[in-house]
């Protein structure tokens, strides 16, 4: 095919970090209006290619061509000038300014004969790529009050109005429900039509089948697959992104459910949730699935004190409990993984052990602080997560998605939690990660620990739990058993459908 027809070529690229060569020889080429997965575990130099192409990092060796012609650039600006936007996974949007506003950031229109931007232009072709894309979303509003979904759609939004010829789109449906997904794809199939390529990097690889024309598969910085998507299967895929075979995604071990050890009772917050009910069992892994939006997060932020409800009862192990914030909730057994570990999992300005002891100082604590405990209990905890770190006092965010995860995970797990709840636990990390936490988590139940799984990845509610309720408009609307599942009488398919359709009511 003519050179004419690409519009990237990437020849023998190679980068290296001190003491570690993160990039060696990779190559692909990326035609007009193609769609490439972009697959490899966490470290295997994704990002990296992705900053190279953008403009932030430069290549060591090796050719980048766009559209014939060699690239060099130095900032992502330059990238952006000649073409090429990125969607970053972790969001950096301007929290108090507009939605418009960070839009056309840097790309604002100005009243003609002043230095003044103009408001109303930038508000009103922010308002009409809105109702492009079907956004119910007002141009003014601060971006501080969307939510994680909303504040992924407008970088998506953002990233698409700049008529970019190639869009690079790192983990774009991490924090979508499945309409929000929907969405996208659309958007893809739009870009597809204009001639615009895009490199999709994700860990859902069920996306891939639906979304992508090729795939590229990264691991320990090499090129191990390059490939039309219905040349591999999934299995086969999996395998070059882990450098091994990967048994099994969902390592569910069968647990003894015992007593009941949480009930909710009439939880109520007027316009939020409502009359919610349940019972959670010693060694259930308990899901709650819906779309983002249905009330699932904010249901267990008040179970675990860190909303206000107006009614309703909560009681731990038969005896009611009044939990009014986090330190009453970690007092009585329960443990919390935020959905965004970023902002509320993890202190970015901290070590790797100062985040794992975090919430559970007040056990270390003598006249002063027993740093010797505190370091002890730490590694050993992180040892049997298998956190892969150099130094226990490295800052926290030199790590993986996965490891960061674990850290997570790790912090809540010191405090000796007899009911634990993930929300979202393997969001944005790699395949072999995810397999990891799902064992970890599989593991804790088996020990008699009682779990509570908010996910909006279905496979993963359907792999690991023993029973799903679904949420839809702050309700309980559905509750499935695992033995339905296992008989296949329930999918992943006619969950969510059920989720909309009690939406659309």
């Amino acid at each position: 095919m003519e050179q004419a027809n690409y519009h990237l070529h990437v020849n023998n690229v190679s980068k290296s970090f001190p003491g570690v060569k993160v990039l060696d020889n990779v190559s692909f080429t990326l035609k007009k209006g193609e769609v490439r997965a972009f697959l490899g575990e966490n470290g295997a130099g994704k990002s990296t290619l992705m900053k190279i192409l953008m403009g932030m990092y430069t290549p060591d060796s090796g050719e980048i061509l766009f559209e014939g012609k060699p690239i060099h650039f130095t900032n992502p600006k330059q990238a952006l000038d000649n073409g090429i936007s990125m969607i970053h996974q972790e969001l950096n949007p301007i929290p108090d300014m507009s939605v418009a506003d960070n839009v056309f950031l840097n790309r604002e229109t100005r009243i003609p004969g002043t230095p003044f931007r103009d408001k109303r232009d930038v508000e009103r072709r922010t308002q009409a790529l809105l109702d492009q894309f079907k956004m119910n979303i007002n141009p003014k509003s601060l971006v501080r009050s969307l939510t994680i979904a909303q504040t992924q759609m407008i970088e998506i939004i953002k990233a698409v109005s700049c008529n970019a010829r190639l869009v690079i789109m790192d983990e774009p449906t991490s924090s979508l429900d499945g309409d929000e997904t929907e969405k996208l794809f659309s958007i893809i199939k739009e870009l597809k039509k204009r001639d615009v390529a895009v490199i999709y990097i994700t860990h859902r690889l069920e996306e891939i089948y639906r979304v992508a024309d090729s795939v590229t598969i990264l691991c320990d910085g090499r090129i191990t697959g390059n490939a039309g998507i219905n040349d591999l299967t999934e299995d086969q895929i999996i395998a070059r992104m882990v450098g091994r075979e990967l048994a099994e995604l969902y390592p569910k071990v069968d647990a003894n459910i015992g007593e009941v050890v949480l009930e909710v009772k009439g939880l109520t917050k007027p316009g939020v949730f409502e009359d919610v009910n349940f019972q959670l069992r010693k060694g259930e892994m308990l899901g709650f699935a819906g779309l983002v939006g249905a009330g699932r997060s904010e249901i267990m932020r008040a179970v675990f004190g860190l909303d206000w409800f107006e009614s309703g009862e909560i009681f731990i192990e038969g005896k009611k409990t009044i939990i009014k914030n986090a330190e009453a909730a970690i007092n009585n057994g329960i443990a919390m993984l935020p959905e965004d570990r970023k902002d509320w999992g993890l202190i970015g300005c901290r070590s790797i052990l100062e985040n794992a002891s975090l919430a559970s100082l007040r056990r270390y604590r003598r006249a002063f602080l027993d740093k010797k405990m505190e370091r002890d209990e730490v590694i050993a905890c992180v040892k049997s997560l298998t956190l892969k770190y150099t130094d226990i006092n490295n800052n926290v965010f030199s790590l993986s998605g996965g490891n960061q995860q674990k850290v997570v995970l790790g912090k809540w797990l010191l405090t000796n939690p007899r009911i634990l709840i993930v929300d979202e636990p393997t969001r944005g990390v790699d395949v072999g990660a995810k397999a990891e936490i799902h064992k970890i988590l599989s593991t804790l139940a088996s020990k008699g620990m009682a779990i509570i799984i908010i996910s909006s990845d279905m496979p993963e509610i359907i792999g690991m739990c023993d029973r799903i309720l679904v949420v839809s408009s702050g309700r309980i609307t559905r509750e499935v058993h695992r033995d339905e599942i296992i008989r296949k009488e329930v999918t992943q398919e006619n969950i969510l459908e059920s989720a909309l359709k009690e939406v659309a009511v």
